[in-house]
């Protein structure tokens, strides 16, 4: 453990010499308050981390979102015609949806 130590000291000194360290988006700033995560949850949240600041949203999030505004638009409809498209529009995407958290679970597990 201690070599291990060591030889991440020594990567850090390396690229801290080589300038690698400077001028890092967010340097002099205080880090994000975020909830430390434990165990797998953490594995789950460094990618989720990693993909947000990249722009790409899993699919489970892209299908939530749509969801959601598939039952805004229901709610806010009055036209029977368009009500049952837009309900059959939901269902739709309470499935993808379902099949792409259980997918996500399965994958984590």
């Amino acid at each position: 453990m201690r070599s291990f130590r060591s030889l991440i000291e020594r990567q850090i000194a390396k690229a801290r010499a080589e300038g690698k360290l400077s001028g890092l988006e967010g340097e002099g700033k205080p880090l994000p308050d975020r909830r430390i995560a434990t165990g797998e949850e953490a594995a789950v949240s460094a990618g989720m981390r990693i993909m947000a600041e990249a722009g790409v949203l899993p699919e489970e999030f892209t299908l939530k979102k749509q969801l959601d505004l598939a039952r805004t638009d229901y709610a806010a409809c009055t036209d029977a015609g368009t009500r049952k498209e837009l309900m059959r529009r939901i269902s739709d995407l309470e499935l993808r949806y379902g099949i792409a958290r259980e997918a996500r679970q399965k994958f984590m597990s």
